[in-house]
């Protein structure tokens, strides 16, 4: 974020998402935090409903509450849901890893890959762009 300038932080260079650059950032953030809560329920044998229309309505709804988030408030929420997600990961047994028919190792596996992901993309898309060298 820090080597981010404000156009780029502004910019929707994903030609497939319409989120800028802000959005995505602070939506990585958000999505430790209903990841966290799943495992949580998971590993205490609460049935929950995880599915595509699930996950795209939280997203949703994530972008139009953070449209106008700062450098600051994402960077913070990056920080604080990052390190909570990696304590409850850290700090699960393989009996938790397993439980819901490992539906809990796969949520660690996403929330462990994601911000990558996005950052990946977002690189690719500014240099091609010409925004951003590679």
């Amino acid at each position: 974020m820090d080597g981010c300038t404000d156009e780029e932080w502004h910019a929707a260079p994903l030609d497939a998402d319409p989120r800028p650059v802000a959005v995505v950032v602070d939506h990585v953030a958000h999505a430790y935090e209903y990841l966290a809560g799943w495992i949580r329920q998971i590993v205490v044998g609460q049935q929950v409903e995880i599915n595509g229309d699930v996950v795209d309505a939280l997203n949703a709804q994530h972008a139009r509450e953070a449209v106008a988030v700062s450098k600051a408030e994402a960077a913070g929420h990056l920080r604080r849901s990052g390190a909570a997600i990696s304590r409850l990961v850290a700090d699960l047994s393989t009996a938790d890893l397993d439980a819901g028919d490992g539906r809990v190792r796969h949520l660690a596996q996403i929330a462990i890959t994601h911000a990558d992901g996005h950052r990946a993309d977002i690189e690719t898309a500014l240099a091609a762009q010409g925004t951003r060298r590679s």
